[in-house]
């Protein structure tokens, strides 16, 4: 009977455990899939193309059950992206699409029961695809056309997917992978002001099932949803800086129907700097950082992108 009873603990600390890291790769993912976008629904000639290539830190402290026998957990990643995106004429509104590939490297340690634990993995991570088009106020224009374009108020719509790509091990809590499909439709509005622009982008993020989390589970998520808001300032250069926030909350996680509290309620604010280096390339700089989180979200983020555009009639 005192076995049984200890079997019994030991798998119930196990669940839990399971529970907090499924929450942790929770946040992880959140970190990127809620990048803060500034400009995301601007217009563009029709035909443009944009080649991006870039590299990204994060680094967090996270939280668990003080209940739980894990403590001072740290995670960092180190990853490059390279994305390709073209502008397009969607029944004569301006559009564009675009899709991403990173690539992930994932480092984290923390004392189980007093003992270091680490774990170390690299490679693909879900590569995403998105749709966006502008129905007010940004119409599909040619590059001659698009000189005599000035914004005013635009409204726009995006819908995001990532695919469940990423290397994922079934065996192992944490993943660079998730194994499952996630899907963030989006709306956009934009309204100019001289040199300055205002932003603001509500969204919901779904996602399916990992039926195989960590040797057979079920791991499931409700629906999270979120704000991001845009202060930009253009210069007469071509260069632009923007002041980013954003809030997300829901996402509660459940492992095989049943769950802790991982209902999660995250701000967040960031930097973003773009550089114009001649017509075709550009330099972006990001960095975000979280500034109240109810559970989790303590990551700090830094990115550096170069972009080339070409076509378009430019």
């Amino acid at each position: 009977m005192q076995r049984d009873g200890f079997v019994k603990r030991q798998a119930s600390i196990i669940f839990r455990v399971a529970i907090g890291v499924a929450a942790l790769v929770f946040e992880v993912a959140q970190t990127h899939a809620q990048t803060l976008e500034p400009r995301s629904y601007s217009n563009s000639p029709v035909g443009l193309n944009f080649l991006l290539a870039g590299y990204e830190y994060t680094e967090g402290s996270v939280a668990f059950d003080p209940s739980l026998p894990i403590s001072d957990a740290h995670l960092h990643t180190n990853a490059t992206f390279l994305a390709y995106a073209r502008s397009l004429n969607a029944w004569g509104d301006s559009a564009k699409f675009d899709v991403e590939l990173p690539y992930v490297w994932l480092e984290g340690s923390a004392l189980a029961g007093g003992s270091p634990r680490q774990r170390d993995v690299s490679g693909v991570a879900d590569p995403s695809f998105r749709f966006s088009v502008n129905f007010y106020g940004a119409p599909a224009l040619s590059a001659k056309e698009f000189a005599d374009y000035h914004q005013d108020f635009i409204v726009g719509a995006s819908l995001r997917v990532f695919a469940p790509f990423g290397q994922y091990d079934d065996t192992k809590l944490v993943n660079i992978g998730t194994n499952r499909w996630t899907i963030k439709p989006e709306l956009g509005i934009s309204k100019a002001l001289g040199s300055w622009t205002l932003e603001l982008s509500p969204a919901v993020t779904f996602y399916t099932e990992n039926h195989d989390f960590f040797n057979g589970n079920t791991l499931s998520q409700y629906p999270l949803y979120s704000v991001q808001g845009h202060i930009i300032h253009t210069f007469s250069s071509g260069i632009w800086f923007a002041l980013d926030g954003t809030h997300y909350v829901g996402g509660r996680i459940t492992v095989n129907g049943s769950t802790q509290d991982t209902w999660q309620s995250i701000t967040r604010a960031g930097l973003t700097v773009a550089l114009p280096i001649n017509r075709n390339n550009s330099v972006k700089i990001y960095t975000s950082t979280g500034v109240s989180s109810l559970s989790g979200g303590d990551f700090t983020v830094i990115s550096v992108y170069w972009q080339y555009r070409w076509g378009g009639g430019l």
